[in-house]
């Protein structure tokens, strides 16, 4: 694991006003820590940068792992789609809430909510819960 310098680190969490910038979750109703994710990983020639890195939640960074791209299939032909990038592209964009499911609207949108399993069943009752705290989703702009 690459060591994130702790000014990068609070750079990165404060840029994604603590929230999951995959699912949006807030770091504050995750029972762990959020992790800082490589959007591009290192093994695939990402930097450990300010614009290579993004605040996920540990269930979105372990299902994301290295993957930078999948296969969407969609259009009955399997295309080799980029997945969401939080760093070049906007979420509203490629994604849109219907009460706690994320509903892609793209095929960058598509391939990651496959990828990353975003509305698995457990992660669907957690952003229910949340949502009715008044605590989901988590938005930078709040």
């Amino acid at each position: 694991m690459t060591y994130i310098p702790v000014e990068i680190h609070r750079k990165v969490t404060s840029r994604a006003g603590n929230c999951c910038e995959y699912c949006l979750l807030s770091q504050d109703d995750g029972s762990f820590t959020f992790h800082i994710e490589h959007v591009i990983a290192e093994k695939h020639g990402g930097k450990t940068i300010e614009s290579n890195l993004c605040l996920s939640c540990p269930e979105c960074n372990t299902f994301k792992g290295s993957d930078v791209a999948s296969f969407e299939h969609i259009t009955g032909t399997a295309i080799l789609t980029l997945l969401f990038n939080p760093r070049t592209q906007h979420w509203d964009d490629h994604f849109q809430l219907n009460g706690a499911w994320i509903e892609p609207l793209t095929p960058e949108g598509r391939v990651t909510v496959t990828i990353l399993r975003i509305n698995r069943p457990e992660a669907l009752a957690e952003r229910h819960i949340f949502s009715k705290l008044g605590s989901y989703p988590c938005r930078k702009d709040r």
